[in-house]
Order: structure tokens, then C-alpha cells, then sequence
């Protein structure tokens, strides 16, 4: 074997090019919207859009590259179509999590005086970053990476995992918090994705979670916002999410589990669902192909 095709075996590895593709995504994006006193708070709305754009072009990158394989997930034809389908799904996720809190007692709206506009346009935009950078590297770069190693469950498991430990990082996290996340977020998200096999769909859907709730002004994931309105939580956090936010709730869990069971069933209908032996066979036959 050649110098170059062992270059090329190990740069074809999907835990290479899912670690390459992480750092330099994350990397850039933190570094395009750290905060710049030259820029101002224009910046606010501009960098995560330009951040994100520039997310996009280095995915298809890496996996044109390193990976060697095209993105379907990615196609532009059905773009429009995945995405707002995706942000249909999230606002009906959301809409069904706070009305049941609510009904609850457990939230209680005012409207927020201030610049309507300048609140949306920076909710929006930064909601906008983080929904298509932690997709490209969670459901886009780490779910296909480990698919390849152990089938579609694993990758699932995985990846909701590490997206529930992640966050354990944010303002005001627990424990409980984190595992919410894994149930609620990592699982449906992920599931969102085996199903349509299409990251505009989950980037949809996780924008308009994220950018529904920033409105409402109840904390994302530890994270306050100067949404449109002011929410007072009500009794005890296990209902409400407490400080952390609607993420700390029981209630999304209970939705979000309650979606993606069926999201799973039509991704083994549809043939989306990579089995480990199907995975494991796959990575024996790229690695005797490469020897």
C-alpha cells in the first residue's frame, strides 16, 4: 500500500473527518461571532447569519474531501420544503409544552415593553447560528459518523448522549437537566433526522424550538432572553424547568418522546434505519477495499 492511500484510509475515517469537521465548524463559528467592539451590536444579527453560512460551506467540505461522499441531507432542492416543515413540527412541539405548563399553572405571560423589532431580529439571528451549527456537527458530522461504525441505534443513542452532556456546561444545570436534554432533545432531534434523512429538517425544527421559546422569554436551555414577553414560573421547577428553562421540564420529555416513536417507525418504514450488522459490514468491506 501507498503512502498516499494510507493518507487517504485514515483521512476517510469516519471518526476522523467527524473530528475534523467539528473543530473546524465550532471553531470558525465561535471565532465569527465572538464579541467585537469595531463591529457593535450590528454584529449581533449579522455574524451568527454569516457564521452559519460559512458552517454550511465547510460540512459539504469535509465530507466532499475527507469523507469522500456527497450530501443529500443537504440537497437544495427540498431545502424550503424540509425546512419549514421542520419549523411547523417545532412550533406544534412548543405550542404543545407551554399551553399544557400553562394549563398547569405553571407559566404566566406579560407583554415586555421595548423595540419589538430589535428583540425578534436578534432572537431570530442568533437562534438562526445555533440551530444549523449544532446540527451539522451533532445529526449532520457525529449521527452519520457513528452510523457508519454501529448502525443508526447506536448513533441515536450516542450522539443524544454527548448532546445532553454538552449542555450541562449552560447557566443553571443539573443533572436532571442534562437528562431531559438527552430524552428531549438528542433523541427527537436525531429521530427528526433518521426520519427525513435531512438536515434542513431538523435545523427547522430546532430553530423554531429554540426561537419560539426566546420570544416568550422563558430561558433556552439556561440561556435568558429579552423576549416579547415576561414569564413567571409557578410550583414546582420539575413542571416548570425552573431557572434552566422549559428544557428542565418533564413535560417537553413526555411530548418529545411521544413524537419520536412514531418519527422512527416511519424511518424503518422508509428503509432509514442503518443496522449494526449492516454497519459493521460496511466498514470491513471499505477497509479491505482500502488494503
Amino acid at each position: 500500500m501507498t503512502l498516499s492511500a494510507v493518507i487517504r484510509r485514515i483521512i476517510e475515517h469516519p471518526i476522523i473527518w467527524l473530528a475534523a469537521g467539528a473543530i473546524a465548524i465550532g471553531g470558525a463559528y465561535a471565532l465569527i461571532t465572538s464579541p467585537s467592539p469595531v463591529i457593535g451590536p450590528f454584529g449581533t444579527v449579522v455574524l451568527p447569519l454569516l457564521g452559519s453560512l460559512i458552517g454550511l460551506l465547510l460540512y459539504r467540505l469535509v465530507m466532499h474531501a475527507m469523507a469522500g461522499r456527497p450530501t443529500p441531507e443537504l440537497t437544495r432542492r427540498r431545502s424550503l420544503f424540509e425546512t419549514l416543515y421542520g419549523i411547523e413540527v417545532g412550533l406544534v412541539f412548543v405550542a404543545l409544552t407551554v399551553a399544557t405548563i400553562s394549563l398547569l399553572g405553571g407559566y404566566t405571560f406579560e407583554w415586555a415593553s421595548g423595540d419589538i423589532l430589535s428583540v425578534i431580529t436578534t432572537v431570530v439571528a442568533v437562534n438562526v447560528g445555533a440551530a444549523v451549527i449544532e446540527e451539522l456537527i451533532f445529526r449532520g458530522l457525529a449521527l452519520q459518523a457513528l452510523e457508519k461504525l454501529g448502525g443508526s441505534w447506536v448513533a441515536l443513542a450516542a450522539t443524544s448522549l454527548l448532546f445532553g452532556l454538552l449542555h450541562l456546561a449552560n447557566p443553571g444545570a443539573t443533572v436532571w437537566s442534562a437528562c431531559a436534554i438527552t430524552l428531549e432533545a438528542g433523541v427527537l432531534l436525531g429521530s427528526a433526522f433518521l426520519w427525513r434523512r435531512s438536515l434542513w429538517f431538523a435545523i427547522g425544527l430546532h430553530f423554531a424550538w429554540n426561537t419560539t421559546e426566546g420570544l416568550l422569554g422563558i430561558p433556552v436551555s439556561g440561556h435568558a432572553y429579552s423576549g416579547l414577553f415576561t414569564v413567571t414560573a409557578h410550583g414546582s421547577p420539575l413542571l416548570t424547568g425552573g431557572a434552566f428553562g422549559l428544557e428542565a421540564s418533564i413535560v417537553p420529555v413526555a411530548v418529545s418522546v411521544l413524537l419520536s416513536i412514531p418519527m422512527l417507525v416511519l424511518a424503518h418504514r422508509r428503509g432509514n434505519l442503518v443496522p449494526l450488522s449492516h454497519a459493521a459490514r460496511r466498514t470491513t468491506a471499505h477497509a479491505v477495499a482500502g488494503s
